[in-house]
């Protein structure tokens, strides 16, 4: 087997390797490490984030909140490459990390689709449209890969515009969530309701 060289993405010519058969798994610069490392759950949980992501698009999504979702979804595999190479400070050049210009990609995709959204005097509950149910499931998958991140971030350092990208995430999918179900009945959180 040849060694990929460091500028080139992926090589796949065979799916199984035998290498995890024993708990370990190699990081992207070849280095192993065991499959419970927290580097490993982190970029797990950001694997499955994108995957909801792809139910979320297969399942149909109102036009306009398709391109910046699959923009997203590509940028997930930064993440994913991002945390799978160890981070080193000062970084090193040619490695592919999250960039500060992603993260103002979602912010102005959060002002753009905030715009037109109802101020919010309440918390949103889960649902509405199924599109809106699934980006919802796709916030919380967010909010856990950065949880995951994070912990990946006190035990060995990672990039920190990987967790600034992740909370903005979790942002724009909240916003986009309520997008989703924009012109009907939000559903909204109503104290006591329970009683």
């Amino acid at each position: 087997m040849t060694r990929r060289a460091p500028d080139e993405p992926v090589r796949l010519t065979r799916i199984y390797t035998r290498g995890g058969d024993a708990g370990e798994t190699s990081l992207g610069d070849g280095s192993r490490a065991p499959k419970l490392d927290c580097r490993i759950g982190a970029f797990g949980a950001v694997d499955e984030l994108n995957s909801q992501l792809g139910v979320v698009l297969a399942e149909g999504v109102p036009d306009e909140l398709r391109a910046p979702l699959e923009r997203v979804q590509n940028e997930l595999f930064d993440v994913g490459a991002d945390l799978c190479v160890p981070f080193l400070d000062p970084p090193e050049e040619r490695r592919l990390r999250i960039e500060q210009e992603q993260i103002d990609a979602l912010e102005r995709d959060c002002d753009v689709f905030n715009a037109d959204l109802p101020e919010l005097r309440s918390f949103v509950l889960p649902g509405g449209t199924p599109a809106a149910a699934r980006l919802h499931v796709a916030r919380t998958i967010c909010r856990r890969a950065e949880r995951d991140a994070l912990a990946a971030d006190a035990e060995n350092g990672i990039n920190p515009l990987t967790l600034v990208y992740l909370n903005r995430l979790s942002d724009l999918l909240f916003i986009l969530a309520r997008a989703a179900n924009a012109g009907l009945p939000e559903p909204l959180w109503k104290p006591g309701a329970s009683r």
